[in-house]
């Protein structure tokens, strides 16, 4: 944390905002990278219903796990890209998290729901805003 509140001249206050929105959007990967990983045992111990529906799916969760794997890198780095994905992605997942809240999968729907909420109000955050806009050196070819 030192090495980002140092580099952006913020206060440790900014810096822990920031990391909140890293972490929370980390966790969303590394999830969706588990889901992978339910699938793949699906589909190697042949308890899949649908095999070419659960490899298109792990294949898509995949996908959008490696993707919120690289924005939580690029908010860590302090890059104004990372935002617009990690806040659609936010909306989404709320917009799957809060019917769930109405049935058996309840508990799945509030912590959907809580992670949506503290990475996607977190970007707004002053502190994280002037993270991730601060001047950058132009990129190395």
């Amino acid at each position: 944390m030192s090495g980002i509140t140092h580099r952006r001249g913020a206060s440790g206050r900014s810096g822990r905002a920031l990391l909140a929105v890293v972490a929370a959007v980390a966790l969303e990967a590394l999830l969706l990278l588990g889901v992978v990983v339910l699938y793949a045992v699906e589909l190697l111990g042949a308890g899949a219903v649908d095999a070419a529906g659960a490899t298109a799916t792990a294949a898509l969760a995949g996908a959008a796990g490696l993707g919120l794997g690289a924005c939580a890198r690029g908010l860590l780095a302090g890059r104004r890209w990372a935002r617009a994905p990690v806040l659609t992605w936010q909306l989404l997942q709320a917009a799957v998290a809060v019917p769930l809240l109405a049935g058996p999968w309840w508990w799945a729907g509030a912590g959907l729901l809580v992670l949506a909420v503290v990475a996607g109000v977190g970007l707004f955050a002053p502190s994280v805003v002037a993270a991730t806009t601060a001047p950058q050196p132009p990129p190395v070819l």
